[in-house]
């Protein structure tokens, strides 16, 4: 069997339901080569991942997913970032701040309701990135939404009762956080964001003219005709383009995203270090 590996996947350390270590084990039993631990706007995660991928001789990249914004919401992913790098830290920080300030207004809302939770209980329970799926996730344990979809639909989805805006980074200072830590950006799953064809086209050009080198082109969100058509449209952009692809898998939150689906074959995984590993502007 060819090797195979997992390009876009989420622990505890963000939004998931399983530990960096508990995702590490899970990928080895799915007979993956390599993972990337992508957790939303955080890099807490990969330290305990890469420890337990030493146990288990499972490799293990370092990565982030960014919420940035263009003309709307666009999520970048970049690989083989320096966890460590000072520029990529304090910006970190600052989004932990934002998200600190939303979350507590969500709280407030929900105390407003009735509801008896508190902040330092949702950190207590969740840790330091909080997201809408961990509002969810109570609000069904209150009995206030049947799923975790559901919830999103009536409840902390955009413009909903327990829903707060949060400032998000430039795409152009994503991309440059990223490639300052010595990381391939990489646009994330380019077929969620509602563009029509012309305005997707526009977007991934951008992208590539600021420093992105590579498009998520295998998503459970993609249907097979959107990745082809992705698969076909690479060589368009550059001839140097990634193609990347992962689960997006978050464990319990997303039960339809299984880890190690869709297939990525590992050679794809082996340009993306070569790519890490070549100073920009990459010359693969």
């Amino acid at each position: 069997m060819d090797k195979r590996v997992d390009l876009h996947v989420h622990t505890t350390s963000s939004d998931g339901t399983f530990s960096p270590a508990e995702v590490v084990r899970l990928a080895k039993k799915n007979g993956l080569s390599a993972i990337a631990i992508t957790d939303h706007d955080t890099v807490n995660g990969i330290e305990e991942a890469q420890a337990a991928g030493r146990e288990v001789d499972l490799e293990i990249l370092p990565g982030i997913e960014f919420s940035t914004r263009y003309q709307g919401a666009v999520h970048l992913l970049g690989y083989g970032i320096d966890r460590n790098n000072e520029e990529l830290s304090t910006a970190l920080e600052g989004i932990v701040r934002d998200r600190d300030s939303r979350n507590r207004k969500v709280v407030e809302a929900m105390q407003q309701d009735g509801l008896n939770i508190s902040y330092e209980q949702m950190q207590a329970r969740f840790g330091e990135v909080i997201g809408r799926p961990h509002f969810a996730q109570v609000l069904v344990e209150f009995g206030l939404a049947k799923d975790v979809p559901d919830a999103f639909r009536r409840l902390v989805g955009k413009g909903m009762r327990y829903w707060a805006p949060r400032t998000t980074l430039s795409i152009e200072r994503c991309i440059e956080l990223i490639l300052h830590s010595g990381g391939v950006p990489v646009i994330a799953h380019p077929f969620e964001y509602g563009y029509d064809p012309s305005n997707l086209d526009s977007l991934i050009v951008y992208c590539m003219d600021h420093g992105v080198r590579g498009i998520e082109v295998r998503h459970p969100s993609h249907t097979k005709e959107q990745m082809a058509l992705l698969e076909s449209l690479i060589s368009r952009y550059s001839p140097h383009c990634l193609m990347t692809g992962g689960s997006d898998f978050h464990g319990t939150i997303k039960p339809h995203n299984f880890l190690g689906q869709p297939e990525i074959p590992y050679t794809w995984y082996e340009r993306v270090k070569e790519a890490i590993a070549t100073p920009f502007p990459y010359q693969l």
